[in-house]
């Protein structure tokens, strides 16, 4: 079963993507979108996290600013939705998804947190601010100089309180190798679990099969190293419906 619910964010309504599994959860994933809204491969991912046995939520952080869902190639278009981004929006309505999971019968050490690009950069915030049970980012920017009014991630790192899974592309030139290992340095200081791993045919993106820079070994791979973190982090099954 996969749909949108309305929950209640700062700023008033806001659509939550949810994809239930087959029969008992033995978890939640909140994913976290790229900067072009909750496109159909954002609600693709929810959908292969619940076929995987996980309750799969996404929450649409453009509401504020007309919820669109963009072009992969229009960069103009999408820059004023992400510049309306700020902190203390995004950990609203990250607690939004969390009261929705929570009224489910989850708790936060059953609950991982999955982003990809712009939302590989909030994972971080999320990891750093609650202890939860895993979070995930894939390609995440803002190493070294920070996005969206958050810390540079070099800074959020050190302070992570969920056990921490960063990927990245060496083909990527907006997010440089030498940051990419200077925040594996700077995560290896947290008192979480937290690992780097570095696709060397990859470009950022390359997740999305949607995108001119999806690299079909790079993702499946990633896929594999994104469930066995959550198997290995995660607490076990929980008993709502």
């Amino acid at each position: 079963m996969a749909g949108t619910v309305t929950v209640e964010s700062t700023g008033g309504a806001m659509g939550l993507y949810e994809a239930k599994p087959q029969g008992p959860a033995r978890g939640a994933v909140i994913v976290i979108q790229e900067a072009f809204g909750i496109t159909d491969h954002i609600e693709d991912v929810c959908r292969r996290f619940a076929a995987e046995g996980y309750l799969a939520v996404a929450p649409h952080l453009f509401h504020r600013s007309g919820d669109p869902v963009l072009g992969y190639e229009d960069m103009q278009s999408v820059i004023p939705h992400v510049m309306a981004l700020n902190p203390e929006d995004l950990i609203a309505d990250l607690d939004a998804a969390m009261k929705h999971l929570e009224d489910a019968g989850l708790s936060p050490s059953q609950i991982a947190v999955v982003g990809f690009c712009m939302g590989g950069s909030v994972v971080m915030l999320a990891a750093a601010r609650s202890a939860l049970g895993a979070a995930v980012s894939f390609y995440g920017g803002g190493v070294a100089q920070g996005r969206f009014g958050m810390p540079p991630l070099l800074d959020l790192a050190p302070a992570l309180k969920t056990p921490w899974l960063g990927m990245f592309g060496d083909e990527d030139v907006s997010i440089p190798v030498q940051e990419v290992e200077w925040l594996r340095a700077a995560a290896e200081r947290a008192k979480v679990p937290t690992e780097v791993i570095r696709y060397s045919d990859a470009n950022h993106g390359f997740h999305c099969d949607a995108r001119d820079s999806y690299h079909e070994p790079s993702a499946k791979q990633a896929w594999k190293e994104t469930l066995s973190w959550l198997d290995s982090n995660l607490a076990g099954a929980y008993a709502g419906a």
